[in-house]
């Protein structure tokens, strides 16, 4: 027994429905997020290119700062952003 076009897109269709839009494009980005650590892992033995290792300093000096308190106004913003 084969899966057909329309059984494909009638689960899409479903998932759709279930989840919404924006769930599953959150999904899609945490899915590429990790396909793209997973591969740097990979090539981590290689020599990296400096774009990438001032990148993850800049990542890391921006942990050591100490982060002020959110305003409600910025809680707010923060909470849009991420919907």
């Amino acid at each position: 027994m084969r899966i057909g076009i329309w059984q494909i897109l009638l689960i899409i269709v479903l998932v759709l429905i279930l989840f919404g839009g924006s769930k599953l494009a959150g999904v899609g980005k945490s899915l590429g997020r990790g396909i793209k650590e997973f591969k740097e892992e990979i090539h981590s033995d290689e020599e990296k290119p400096p774009a990438v290792e001032q990148k993850k300093e800049a990542a890391q000096g921006d942990t050591d700062k100490e982060e002020k308190p959110l305003t409600d106004e910025e809680k707010t913003e923060k909470k849009q952003n991420t919907e």
